[in-house]
């Protein structure tokens, strides 16, 4: 099992690039996460926003249409001043509530692989666990300053009540 802690987090506005997905469509062929995040590496857009901390990338499920079944959005990008929002119509923002999470850590490894294996944890570890999800935004913290998507380390954090 992963390690784990709690921790308390204030709201927090992001801006990033996004798609509506689910769960089962990302386990197939059609899966868009991959595509989404060579968009938001080819759009370089910690340079294009005023990022509170350019270093850290989030990845955020949020507009969760039910639970872990249904439809959500992912958006892949950057903490920005809620007040300072740039009109680029190709950047999306959303609003993260303050909440307090689980925080998941993955083992070190190839990204995608860590990644789906620790979310497969984490739906096994939500199944039986006295903590309840919240469904109202959850993210991986990617810090870019030691990424290396070959043997890389996440922070996933999941909103619960």
């Amino acid at each position: 099992m992963m390690e784990t802690y709690f921790v308390q987090k204030p709201k927090m506005t992001l801006a990033g690039v996004s798609i509506r997905t689910t769960n089962e469509v990302e386990m197939g062929p059609d899966g868009g996460l991959s595509r989404l995040w060579e968009t938001y590496f080819q759009s370089n857009i910690a340079v294009q926003i005023g990022t509170a901390n350019p270093e850290y990338i989030y990845a955020l499920y949020t507009d969760y249409e039910s639970d872990a079944t249904g439809a959500y959005t992912v958006v892949i990008g950057h903490e920005v001043d809620g007040e300072s929002q740039i009109d680029n119509s190709n950047l999306v923002y959303a609003s993260v509530p303050e909440s307090k999470y689980l925080v998941f850590t993955t083992k070190k490894g190839p990204v995608f692989e860590v990644v789906s294996q620790a979310w497969g944890e984490i739906w096994a570890y939500f199944k039986a666990s006295a903590e309840v999800r919240t469904y109202t935004g959850d993210f991986e913290l990617y810090d870019s300053r030691n990424f290396d998507p070959a043997n890389t380390q996440v922070e996933i954090y999941i909103a619960i009540e």
